[in-house]
């Protein structure tokens, strides 16, 4: 493995190193290990999550080296550099037509795909299901058994290098139409209401208590999410700008699905 980084980083400081064989091979050594789930260009460390710079290099890497070319599936036809992920059968995931994943991603059995996107360099773990049109990232993360619902938008991150890709942490439900950017992440069985926007400034208050408590990036472990809007003065004169709010917590103490249920109950959070 630290062949291959030393590899990848000396070619990162020369492209004319793309030229070299063993250059190539090492860079497409690390897109096959990516799509067999055997690297990550994050990983979970602790309570915290580490960028692999060098891997998210690779990836950069790998597409001066791939040429355009014509793909076709049936009457359906393709023109692109990357070649798409095969053999879902073996890789025990369902995937609804037309669904489409680039060769580098990693789908881990038990996913679900319906229509849906995931790039190159994402993670989605298993008994996860994609909904109707939503997207993955290039490099995003997404743990075992989360929701995304129709229409969700997973933001993907290549360069800068040392930024964090959108991690979406197991067992959380993203609601229909959610949009997630700019390495935001989102905790443990978190609930996101349908068309909260997070970016990595937006403010995510939480209310439940007598004093709100603000994050920015990082939605806690359990929470319940909905959109919401704070006045903000401009020369123009005062004007609502989007925010979420943090209205409450699934229970700890029942089980997932059915705190999934009494969470978007109780708070009458719309998925």
């Amino acid at each position: 493995m630290e062949e291959l980084k030393s590899i990848i980083n000396k070619a990162w400081d020369d492209r004319s190193l793309l030229e070299d064989p063993k250059t190539v091979e090492a860079v497409e050594t690390v897109i096959e290990m990516l799509d067999k789930g055997e690297l990550r260009t994050a990983e979970p460390v602790g309570d915290d999550w580490q960028v692999n710079e060098w891997v998210k290099k690779a990836v950069v890497l790998y597409f001066p080296l791939r040429k355009m070319e014509t793909l076709e599936a049936g009457p359906m036809e393709f023109h692109d550099k990357m070649k798409l992920k095969t053999n879902y059968a073996d890789l025990g995931v369902r995937v609804v037509p037309h669904a489409v994943a680039r060769y580098g991603a990693y789908l881990s059995p038990g996913v679900v795909m319906m229509p849906s996107y995931v790039n190159i360099g994402a993670r989605v773990d298993s008994g996860t299901m994609v909904d109707t049109w939503a997207t993955v990232g290039s490099c995003a993360q997404v743990g075992k058994n989360v929701h995304l619902s129709g229409g969700v938008g997973v933001g993907g991150v290549l360069e800068p290098l040392q930024a964090a890709p959108v991690i979406i942490e197991d067992d959380a439900f993203i609601g229909s139409r959610c949009i997630l950017v700019e390495g935001v992440r989102v905790g443990r069985e978190a609930v996101l209401g349908a068309n909260v926007t997070l970016t990595g400034s937006t403010k995510i208050i939480d209310v439940t208590g007598d004093e709100p408590v603000e994050y920015r990036g990082y939605v806690p472990p359990r929470s319940v999410v909905i959109p919401g809007t704070l006045p903000k003065e401009f020369k123009a004169g005062t004007f609502n700008v989007p925010c979420a709010l943090i209205i409450g917590k699934r229970k700890e103490s029942t089980d997932k699905k059915t705190s999934l249920n009494s969470a978007l109950r109780e708070n009458n959070v719309s998925v």
